[in-house]
């Protein structure tokens, strides 16, 4: 039987690792996709901005991996996570890997910003079982300030969620100073009630575990000082995003 997906297909990988219980349902295989365009000022992850530092991988290398774990994410409800970077800034390659774990049986998340065009967008939803979106703000000012991007591709990547019934699990850093005006916050909730594939919402509270990556790039990090948020402010923005305000 000839296969659904092309295993030749290459791209970019920064990392992979098994045994992921924070980035999605069950147990998840997660793989790291190389390169981004935004550039957030709390990413974590600075080291996957350029795509030419991972390493060139194919869909078959990577499926080999993935099915060597199958049964054990199956049986927890998980499956792979394709994380970043901005999988998505490398859509060919992203959509025969998401083919190839269909293919396979195996449940796929994708972690994006939604910062792509809307072509993007309407190829690689309809592979994807689960989204988990980063709004970063739906402020455009903000969002603007954050990420070095305007705010357009990622509502309209919403759009397409929603058009094409996928489901999502929205996900927003809290970020004191920087994320966390309450008028700002009023308005995301205000955006995000009108998606109904929305499943979930995610409060996740800022963190410097990634600053070492900045000062080991020589890139400015201006959040030395920011503290991370205290439990009752996350949960405030939480109760504002789920509606129960």
């Amino acid at each position: 039987m000839p296969l659904n997906y092309d295993p030749t297909k290459t791209g970019y990988v920064h990392s992979t690792y098994s045994g992921g219980m924070v980035d999605g349902p069950g147990i998840r295989y997660v793989i790291f996709f190389a390169g981004c365009t935004l550039r957030c000022k709390y990413c974590h992850n600075p080291d996957t901005w350029v795509a030419s530092r991972g390493t060139r991988m194919s869909v078959e290398e990577l499926i080999n991996e993935i099915v060597k774990y199958k049964n054990h994410y199956v049986r927890s409800g998980g499956g792979v996570t394709i994380s970043g970077g901005e999988p998505m800034e490398q859509p060919g390659f992203l959509a025969e890997l998401l083919k190839a774990c269909r293919e396979h049986g195996i449940h796929t998340a994708l972690d994006t910003s939604g910062n792509v065009p809307i072509s993007t967008a309407e190829r690689i939803f309809p592979l994807v079982d689960l989204l988990m979106f980063d709004v970063k703000s739906c402020t455009p000012d903000t969002y603007l300030h954050v990420t070095g991007k305007k705010i357009e591709p990622t509502l309209n990547a919403l759009d397409v969620a929603q058009r094409l019934n996928v489901r999502l699990w929205a996900r927003f850093v809290l970020v004191p100073g920087l994320t966390d005006k309450v008028d700002e916050i009023h308005e995301m909730a205000a955006v995000l009630r009108k998606y109904d594939n929305i499943e979930k919402i995610e409060v996740l509270p800022f963190h410097k575990a990634g600053e070492y990556k900045w000062d080991s790039l020589v890139i400015p990090y201006e959040l030395t000082n920011t503290p991370p948020p205290t439990l009752e402010q996350v949960e405030e923005v939480q109760r504002i995003l789920t509606f129960k305000n």
